[in-house]
């Protein structure tokens, strides 16, 4: 990538990752993993993000909250396959990895990704829990810069 223009974040402006977001092939499988055996909090009710109900609903998505405040999001892929059949080679099933930005510096995020000449998916969003802007590491990992409802 070429940067058009000089600008970055400040140091420090991403200030927290948000949440993780995972691929898994077996819902009940995972959320057993995650709920049951680690003893991760599974969000019910009103605290399931209200951009998120429909999928809970339906067995799409399930999240959970770490004891640090981040939450885990899986999200059901059943025809997803391994690169391999070995299972002791490593491959991931991440969807993206998001960071918290604040509300006055989520313009500037965007900004600094069109001039850096990064590869972008879309628009920015806006949802009732808030913006974000999806964008591609150099190994084409899904990255997202989020702001709360408040952005």
């Amino acid at each position: 990538m070429i940067a058009t223009e000089s600008i970055s974040l400040p140091v420090g402006a991403l200030r927290s990752l948000h949440h993780i977001a995972l691929n898994v092939k077996d819902m009940q499988a995972s959320r057993h993993f995650y709920g049951e055996i680690l003893g991760l909090h599974e969000l019910a009710g009103t605290e399931i993000p209200s951009s998120l109900t429909e999928l809970v609903e339906q067995g799409q998505v399930a999240n959970f909250r770490i004891p640090d405040g981040t939450i885990l999001d899986l999200f059901a892929e059943p025809d997803l396959s391994p690169p391999s059949p070995d299972p002791t080679q490593q491959f991931t099933r991440a969807n993206h990895l998001a960071f918290d930005i604040a509300p006055d510096l989520f313009d500037l995020a965007v900004r600094v990704l069109h001039a850096h000449n990064v590869k972008i998916d879309g628009e920015p969003v806006t949802r009732s829990t808030g913006s974000g802007i999806y964008c591609y590491d150099p190994d084409g990992f899904i990255v997202e810069i989020r702001c709360n409802a408040s952005c």
